[in-house]
């Protein structure tokens, strides 16, 4: 809509903003018509229109099989929208029109902002089903009315009430219609059965709703006279009440169609099911995020004991390798750690790099500078666990095998993520030193420590990924590990 409007239009973004509320709400008067309606503009030199945006009822059989959108008619080809522009009121003059066999009425209705008709929509019904009306259809269609009244008297959409119609109740959810007063004059079987869901045990015309609401709700001290204004319709609000073990959504909608209010409309839906997984939910991920916590705790503990068992060894050759077994341990916890202040089994994994380089560079401080570059981005816990203690292994053997003692140099870790989808999202990570570099006639893929032993068994077992140690021709050693971003179990 925004290209079309500037395209074609002398609209001003503040109108264009007016639109964009008008159509986060048109839905409401799709469904109470039960018609299409189509925003027409006038174009910047005034000969044409141009079909800005179209919805279809949920109510009813749409008018147009085909989308409308960026559409563009002379003046004139269409009466009623010349009417409606012109005059700036609803014109709902001329016989039906046959659209493929197809009986259409159509109406037009001024779209007015502070005084300006800014633009036309054009209301059009399905006459292939029409039949004597309900109740329930006379309802809808007195509030349709309504609310086109307002939307040509320029107060409706209500300015700074931007709705999320995802989330809020819709017309079959349940309506009700209240008068002047706050009593209710119809409510849909819906919206009955949502308050019986509350505990109401009488039908709901003729009471107060506000009233009504308020007694069924648990008690909040001075929150009820709000409940009760907002369950009477006297603004628009949007509000969740929790009753016996029901919870539904209200939206309250006043009704000025001439200025002055007449009645309200009342949208609610039964959340009650909703809710409760919801609920399930939050206390599924409270827990996992509990056992993610005691994992790492308990992986701390265990650092902490062999960390005291290597300071009570005699081997120095002994004491490195529980060393090395207290920063395996470490890796894993802070994945653990990250995973426990997570919603999901995903983590961030560059904070996560970080603290493994730093864990690491302790081995020796203030001779070799380690550094990251690039991101890892997110990625799932099933993929971060094994590449941290991928990542702890190689910058472990750097620090160790790359520089003497006392030695001055720099390890640099790189991650270029690839792929535009989750299913082929990769990982090149790099971790380049300028230290002696390899041994004369070193074969990564089959010489090593334990440390190297481990990252091939976890890069090509674990991770489906390729690993790889080569000379740098610049002097020091290159390690290049390729691994899905994603899991692949």
């Amino acid at each position: 809509m925004n290209d079309l409007v500037r395209q074609h239009t002398a609209l001003s973004e503040t109108e264009l903003e007016w639109l964009h509320m008008l159509v986060s709400e048109w839905q409401l008067l799709s469904d109470l018509s039960f018609a299409d309606l189509v925003l027409w503009v006038p174009t910047l030199d005034g000969t044409r229109y141009v079909s800005v945006a179209q919805m279809r009822p949920n109510t009813g059989p749409t008018s147009y099989q085909d989308d409308m959108v960026g559409h563009l008619v002379p003046r004139g080809r269409r009466p009623l929208l010349d009417a409606a522009l012109d005059e700036g009121r609803i014109v709902r003059e001329g016989d039906p029109e046959w659209r493929e066999e197809v009986p259409v009425r159509v109406e037009s209705i001024p779209v007015r902002r502070e005084g300006r008709v800014l633009g036309v929509i054009a209301r059009n019904t399905n006459l292939l089903t029409v039949r004597t009306p309900s109740r329930l259809e006379l309802t809808y269609l007195q509030s349709a009315s309504d609310l086109a009244q307002m939307i040509a008297a320029g107060t409706f959409p209500f300015p700074g009430q931007q709705v999320d119609m995802d989330a809020s109740p819709r017309v079959g959810d349940g309506l009700i219609r209240l008068d002047a007063e706050g009593a209710v004059t119809y409510a849909s079987p819906n919206a009955l059965s949502a308050y019986h869901r509350l505990g109401l045990a009488s039908d709901l015309v003729g009471q107060h709703l506000g009233s009504i609401t308020a007694e069924l709700a648990p008690s909040r001290g001075p929150v009820d006279e709000a409940l009760v204004k907002l369950a009477s319709g006297w603004a628009p609000r949007e509000t969740e009440i929790e009753a016996n073990g029901g919870v539904i959504q209200l939206r309250a909608i006043p009704l000025k169609p001439k200025g002055t209010r007449i009645g309200s409309l009342v949208l609610c839906r039964d959340v009650t099911e909703l809710r409760r997984r919801e609920r399930e939910l939050i206390t599924k991920d409270a827990t996992i995020r509990e056992i993610h916590h005691r994992v790492k705790n308990n992986l701390q503990t265990v650092a902490a004991l062999l960390r005291l068992q290597a300071r009570r060894m005699d081997s120095d050759q002994g004491r490195e390798a529980l060393n090395e077994a207290v920063r395996r341990v470490g890796s894993i916890a802070i994945v653990h750690e990250t995973l426990s202040q997570n919603l999901d089994e995903r983590v961030e994994f560059d904070e996560i790099a970080d603290r493994v380089i730093a864990m690491v560079a302790e081995i020796s401080p203030g001779k070799v500078d380690c550094r990251r570059t690039g991101r890892f981005g997110i990625l799932d816990a099933e993929v971060a666990t094994p590449l941290s203690m991928v990542l702890t292994e190689v910058l472990q053997n750097a620090l160790e095998h790359a520089f003497a003692p006392g030695e001055r140099g720099t390890v640099e870790v790189g991650a270029v993520r690839s792929g535009t989808g989750r299913d082929d999202a990769r990982l090149l990570i790099t971790v380049l030193d300028d230290g002696r570099g390899l041994p004369e006639g070193f074969d990564p893929q089959r010489a090593g420590n334990l440390g190297l032993q481990i990252v091939r068994t976890l890069v090509e077992g674990e991770l489906g990924g390729s690993f790889d140690m080569r000379p740098r021709p610049e002097g020091g050693t290159k390690v290049v590990l390729d691994v899905p971003a994603v899991s692949q179990k």
